[in-house]
């Protein structure tokens, strides 16, 4: 392993494109890091099946751990300092994480929305109801942001946000498809960033040092 690299937690729930996308970086030495563990609520879910296919070590939240407060977030802590993380990815993680991790791993967790948020954001928003929502605006453009998580649901500090135009006949699966490539940028970017030490802050805001 290279001097240097740094250790990923990456959470997710689905298909795990943006969690592909990481490792594809990370693969090509794009990105000095190596994907440390997955942790998922979802056993059945394409990011479990990717990991297992590529040796990446993986843990699953069993549901009665989520009527547990305590229980779960004592759970996600002892797996994250069990691989010493430096950074946390939710790529499409639809649990929420505890307060007391967000707090222990303050500016050390990345999240992808796919809004420019913060239109589009918060309880409830979140995959086709974020598109169908940005259709229903009638806007003329739609995104991804990266933004560091805190206690406030999509309230974090936005590191990086990229826009798309909406198109008249533009509908939830063009929409969808058009931000998940933007995610697919993004994310990776910023991955790279955090990784090279280049996310600094300005008036308590942070930005990508070059970008």
């Amino acid at each position: 392993m290279i001097e240097g690299t740094k250790n990923i937690v990456i959470f997710a729930s689905g298909t795990g494109s943006n969690f592909v996308s990481i490792y594809n970086h990370i693969d090509k030495g794009d990105i000095n890091a190596r994907i440390a563990l997955l942790i998922s609520n979802n056993p059945n879910c394409g990011a479990i099946k990717f990991a297992n296919l590529n040796n990446i070590p993986t843990s699953i939240i069993s549901n009665d751990l989520f009527n547990d407060r305590f229980k779960y977030q004592d759970f996600l802590l002892e797996e994250i300092l069990k691989v010493k993380a430096d950074l946390i990815v939710l790529a499409g993680y639809l649990k929420i994480i505890p307060e007391e991790v967000i707090t222990k791993y303050e500016n050390k967790i990345l999240n992808i929305h796919p809004s420019l948020l913060p239109k589009f954001g918060g309880k409830g928003y979140y995959g086709e109801k974020v598109h169908k929502a940005v259709i229903e605006s009638g806007d003329g453009f739609t995104g991804a942001t990266v933004h560091f998580v805190n206690a406030k649901y999509d309230e974090g500090p936005i590191i990086y946000q990229k826009k798309v135009e909406v198109n008249y006949d533009d509908d939830v699966d063009t929409i969808s498809k058009k931000v998940l490539k933007i995610e697919h940028e993004i994310l990776p970017l910023t991955v790279k960033a955090f990784c090279e030490n280049k996310i600094s802050w300005k008036d308590n805001k942070p930005l990508i040092i070059g970008s």
